[in-house]
């Protein structure tokens, strides 16, 4: 049952669409303006900065790793593009998962709770990178190598649901609504609405 604080029009509930686009292959926005600037402006609060900051890592590594299901959906499954698409995951995760880290705790009631859900994201997604390399470093020959997009495509899903159920759990942990106003506020979460 999907409960109303989803069903809303709220920047967490787009963030939770965006990140579940990855599962069903769906590429994200070219649209890279993301990068660089999580400040906002002046007023922004430090729970929205936070958020800010979240969404920000969250499109990032999205617009990354969607050029991976691109490739695959129109067929191109040489030794190159795939090779090149188990490197983009490392770095593009490694960045991610650092990004993540580097947040910290948000300035709200709930915010060691959200800082804790952060926490085990990265080892779910640290675990997702060690698998798919995993299942490609024995993979020589484009047969192997082949042999082996099955784990990259489902291990990408797997995160991509890890993601989204993340900040699906923000809801719980979010009585007073605090963390909700800061997606709300925060400009990066806003330009993932508006795409």
């Amino acid at each position: 049952m999907i409960t109303p604080f989803l069903t809303s029009r709220s920047s967490l509930a787009v963030v939770v669409v965006a990140a579940a686009l990855l599962a069903a292959g769906c590429g994200g926005s070219s649209d890279d303006s993301s990068s660089g600037d999580s400040g906002g402006g002046s007023e922004a609060s430090p729970a929205s900065a936070w958020a800010d900051g979240l969404c920000t890592a969250i499109t990032a590594w999205t617009s990354s790793i969607s050029t991976i299901g691109d490739a695959v959906k129109a067929g191109d499954l040489s030794k190159d593009t795939l090779t090149n698409a188990v490197d983009t995951v490392t770095t593009s995760t490694a960045m991610f998962t650092s990004d993540l880290k580097g947040l910290g705790r948000p300035d709200t009631e709930a915010g060691q709770q959200a800082a804790d859900s952060l926490d085990q994201l990265v080892t779910d997604l640290e675990d997702g990178v060690a698998e798919i390399t995993s299942a490609f470093d024995g993979a020589s020959g484009i047969t192997a190598i082949i042999a082996a997009t099955p784990v990259l495509l489902a291990t990408l899903a797997t995160m991509s649901t890890q993601i989204t159920s993340a900040i699906s759990g923000f809801e719980a942990m979010d009585v007073k609504g605090e963390l909700e106003s800061a997606f709300t506020a925060a400009p990066a979460c806003t330009a993932i609405a508006g795409s």
